[in-house]
């Protein structure tokens, strides 16, 4: 499938980082000059109904060739990458027969893939990896999952493999828990779908977290430092107060499977003003509003300390566990599964420990599990995807068409 590495290597060097900031959709420019390409790739193979609207989304149609009636379906990943590292000025490098050790991803500025920090590459001995430079993110999360969709659109009209009515979507700012605001779901006309968005081979996902993001000010007060005994009110300080309130045990680093946490992903401020940017998770719904309503006990006991308005939260709800919505249709589920054994991968069926576009879908009546990309530690330098687990992900994509044809 050499359409598919050269497909991806040319996205990930595509910039598409998110922006929480620019309060635009896209957030920024680079998402929909990348639109704009694929729309002109998905005509270029063959794909009709090729659309992109005002706010950057990709739909297309792969038309049935059969004359048996089959439930349309679709499959969806995301455009853009996370704003937590660049993704600009991406240079992906093949390691071919990946020996199974230590990756020397920068030399010179001694960045290196460990095995005893990432032990789980070691399964993947033999295999073809791409890489960063350690200097960028890759961008696997999610633009091999686009690299997939459209492979696998091409292999299932090479082929002449039967299948119903296909659609592919394609979103911006999923990394920014924005991905599914103005999906329009009738349009997209398909009666369940798959994102293509999840990590190492083999993962199936119907369950997620409940999510909310919060954002909590501090208001102090400046004063002369040598005149501010009984004056001074240290904003920093007592951010850093409500921050020690919060068990520690409860964040991502100590968290697995099906816990929760509390998440601080930016703190800045001076003694006048503060502010924390939080995300709330939980797979539990009851448990997931118990930690919205610790974080309000918390601004409530700041202010009775330091005074009323000493401090205020700005807290939204970003996503829900799709479970809710796919229990009552988890034969989609079944047929993946079903997809995966029979292209001899082994199912990994577990919650997911963030959310995917699949989780607002679903709640937007379009119910949407999410199956493997093949990619390792997304969002950072060290991320990596095999080629051979992207060229699983393909089969399983042109399994799950032929076989909701053949039910």
């Amino acid at each position: 499938m050499n359409n598919l590495t050269d497909r991806f290597l040319r996205y990930v060097q595509q910039d598409t980082q998110s922006d929480t900031e620019t309060g635009l959709t896209p957030s920024t420019p680079g998402q929909m000059i990348f639109a704009k390409k694929l729309v002109d790739e998905l005509k270029e193979i063959g794909l009709v109904e090729v659309t992109l609207d005002e706010n950057g989304y990709v739909m297309a149609t792969l038309p049935s060739n059969t004359d048996k009636e089959v439930p349309t379906i679709g499959f969806v990943a995301h455009m853009d990458t996370s704003p937590d590292m660049s993704g600009k000025h991406v240079k992906p490098r093949i390691v071919e027969h990946y020996d199974g050790g230590d990756i020397v991803l920068n030399a010179e500025q001694n960045i290196v893939t460990r095995i005893a920090d990432f032990p789980e590459l070691a399964a993947y001995k033999g295999q073809d990896m791409i890489v960063t430079d350690g200097t960028t993110l890759l961008g696997a999360d999610d633009k091999a999952g686009l690299a997939e969709i459209l492979t696998a659109m091409e292999v299932l009209m090479a082929k002449d493999i039967p299948h119903g009515k296909i659609r592919v979507g394609f979103t911006p700012d999923e990394e920014i828990g924005a991905g599914a605001d103005y999906f329009d779901v009738e349009k997209f006309g398909a009666e369940w779908a798959y994102t293509l968005d999840g990590g190492p081979i083999g993962e199936l996902e119907f369950e997620n977290f409940n999510a909310a993001g919060a954002k909590i000010t501090f208001k102090g007060r400046n004063i002369h430092p040598g005149y501010a005994k009984g004056k001074m009110r240290n904003s920093i300080r007592i951010a850093n107060q409500f921050v020690t309130m919060l068990s520690r045990f409860q964040t991502p680093e100590h968290t697995e499977g099906y816990e929760g946490f509390f998440h601080l992903m930016d703190m800045r401020g001076d003694v006048e003003s503060t502010q924390l940017t939080y995300i709330v998770r939980d797979h539990s719904r009851e448990r997931f509003e118990e930690r919205k309503k610790e974080l309000i006990h918390l601004v409530n006991k700041i202010n009775n300390e330091f005074g009323e308005n000493t401090c205020s939260i700005d807290m939204k709800d970003q996503y829900y566990n799709m479970e809710e919505k796919i229990r009552p249709v988890m034969h989609i589920v079944d047929i993946a599964e079903e997809a995966m054994k029979a292209c001899d991968i082994k199912p990994l069926i577990k919650p997911i420990r963030g959310g995917t576009d699949g989780s607002r879908l679903s709640y937007m009546g379009l119910p949407c599990p999410n199956i493997f990309a093949g990619g390792h530690n997304f969002h950072g330098r060290y991320e990596c995807v095999p080629v051979q687990s992207m060229e699983k992900a393909v089969d399983v994509i042109v399994k799950i068409a032929e076989l909701v044809a053949k039910r």
